[in-house]
């Protein structure tokens, strides 16, 4: 009986290849299914998210979406590393679906999605983003309404369903401080405030800030400090330069700090079309993220399989996202509503946070690494 053969060991290039193969495939899988790093790259968020925030974003909160785009180099989103290379092929589009998750997104979940955009958006950020839905931009912001819900803003306050909704810690709005001496800009840094300008009038001293309402309260203790006011824009306001979604004046007089009340659509609500800020408001959703096959506006109504429709009943959730730093983020306010299968994950934890302007003996802030996402 002859002698089995022994098994031909692998060489080092193989064993290296197997290696790399394996460990590509397991990130690949925990990436999709479980956990993804994301970095904060703007302040859309501060203070409570700063810019070069590490953070861990869960998959398994709301469910994992399967692959959409599933041509694509692993690890990868919309290029190949350090390239202009389209890192993948829209050869094969396969449907939504999301696995299971553990709960559902919920009023003041920090979440992280995909850039929906604004088809209606008239300025230099129109139009909407052109990548398959999973490769779409990363955006982070807070949810303020979940669908179904009423969302207002008056005088800068939120409201959902009428209710005023507390404001988080770290949010940030645009202040004027009125003070009778000038102040030293470590002032500034003592009470975590960004300074947007200054100027005198009278002999008083002006500052333009941004700051949390702690900030400005510790402020407002200061001998020298006669005033600090909020930079709220009038409801009735016509000369403001911040226009907002859905770009009607001639129906709405909206803006930053007094929008609304839009009701978020549901799956399985159903509007009125006939009504000229419904139409305005949900034309954009019907023809460009619905999941309509042949929709289109023409004439001033909206079609559906070459058919005028007078009514629409929505055939997936969407959300309203806003950034905490209120004056300095891109949001829900200037271009809609946020799709069900646009959202990625619920932001958990902070694993590491870099100060890039500190130095080598804090260039880590110690005091967020591992902290959890409020």
């Amino acid at each position: 009986m002859a002698k089995d053969k022994e098994k031909k060991k692998k060489g080092p290039i193989r064993e290296w290849f197997d290696s790399v193969l394996f460990a590509v495939v397991a990130a690949t899988l925990i990436r999709w299914l479980f956990l993804e790093a994301y970095t904060i790259p703007t302040g859309s968020m501060e203070k409570s998210l700063l810019v070069n925030d590490f953070l861990f974003v869960s998959k398994v909160h709301y469910g994992s979406r399967t692959p959409m785009t599933p041509l694509q180099v692993p690890l990868t989103h919309q290029k190949i590393w350090f390239t202009e290379v389209p890192s993948y092929s829209d050869a094969i589009e396969l449907p939504y679906f999301r696995l299971p998750g553990f709960t559902d997104v919920k009023n003041g979940d920090v979440v992280v999605f995909n850039y929906p955009g604004c088809p209606e958006r008239p300025d230099q950020f129109g139009g909407f983003d052109k990548y398959p839905v999973d490769l779409r931009t990363n955006y982070i912001k807070r949810c303020i309404g979940i669908a179904g819900d009423q969302v207002s803003v008056k005088d800068a306050q939120v409201y959902v369903n009428d209710k005023a909704m507390e404001n988080p810690e770290g949010m940030q709005k645009w202040y004027t401080l009125e003070s009778t001496t000038s102040i030293n800009p470590n002032l500034w840094n003592k009470y975590d405030v960004s300074e947007r300008g200054q100027g005198t009038q009278d002999g008083k001293y002006y500052y333009a800030i941004n700051a949390t309402e702690s900030a400005v309260n510790n402020l407002q203790g200061l001998d020298f400090v006669t005033n600090i006011y909020p930079d709220i824009i009038a409801a009735d306001d016509s000369l403001t330069p911040y226009k907002t979604f859905p770009y009607r004046p001639d129906l709405v007089n909206w803006n930053r700090d007094n929008f609304g009340p839009v009701t978020i659509p549901k799956k399985g609500m159903t509007v009125d079309l006939t009504n000229e800020l419904n139409f305005a408001l949900y034309k954009g959703v019907i023809t460009t993220f619905d999941h309509n096959d042949n929709a289109e506006v023409k004439d001033g109504k909206v079609y559906l399989d070459g058919q005028p429709i007078t009514e629409y009943t929505f055939n997936q959730d969407y959300y309203f996202m806003m950034g905490d730093n209120r004056y300095e983020s891109d949001d829900s306010r200037f271009w809609g509503f946020v799709p069900e299968d646009h959202i990625v994950g619920k932001a958990v934890f902070i694993w590491m946070s870099i100060d890039a302007d500190g130095n080598l003996l804090n260039k880590i802030r110690w005091k967020r690494l591992f902290s959890l996402i409020k």
